[in-house]
């Protein structure tokens, strides 16, 4: 059986399993120019960490999660006020917002074994790298033709880091057309 993926750690352990490898708007941890990435200011939440960091954020999650759609968004109106206090709510469950920024704290040991996954050879498999224009855009793709022979950039207009909230039927129509080229 053939497997799509998003996760490039599965993509790289699962060569025989994947046959198509598609990447939406995050650049992989240690692939490419990624120490230049996270230097970025935009990006400071990849290295916000420490034993405060969720005193800092209790309470005020919609603040936190605010900046991030607004910053992060060709159209932040995109995020309605519905969607907005119900994702404040979700993240202001216990550990909740513990585990959002355990997938940030994970991206050192994420860099090494993606270097790891890259040492035995770049994927094979045809692969869509999706960037938001007013995100990471064509960069997406640039990155992973250093992980990756096969690769078909894919650029979702007037989006930002949200493409699926953004600009979801244009999203769609990229991967569809991606995953199954002949149509059916």
């Amino acid at each position: 059986m053939q497997e799509v993926t998003r996760n490039y750690a599965f993509a790289a352990q699962n060569r025989d399993r994947v046959s198509r490898f598609v990447l939406e708007d995050a650049p992989l941890p240690g692939i490419g120019p990624w120490e230049e990435i996270v230097k970025n200011p935009l990006l400071w939440h990849f290295r916000f960490g420490g034993p405060d960091m969720e005193r800092l954020v209790a309470g005020r999650e919609r603040i936190y999660l605010d900046r991030f759609w607004n910053e992060f968004s060709a159209t932040p109106a995109k995020f309605s006020e519905e969607a907005r206090v119900h994702y404040a709510k979700l993240y202001a469950q216990p550990g909740a917002m513990h585990a959002g920024f355990a997938q940030f704290a994970a991206f050192d040991q994420d860099a090494i074994d993606d270097k790891a996954f890259l040492a035995e050879g770049k994927l094979t498999m045809p692969v869509l790298a999706v960037g938001g224009e007013k995100s990471f855009g064509p960069a997406m793709a640039a990155v992973m033709r250093y992980a990756a022979e096969n690769v078909t950039e894919g650029v979702v207009p007037n989006a930002g880091h949200w493409v699926m909230v953004e600009q979801p039927e244009a999203t769609v129509k990229l991967i569809r057309g991606f995953l199954d080229p002949s149509g059916g």
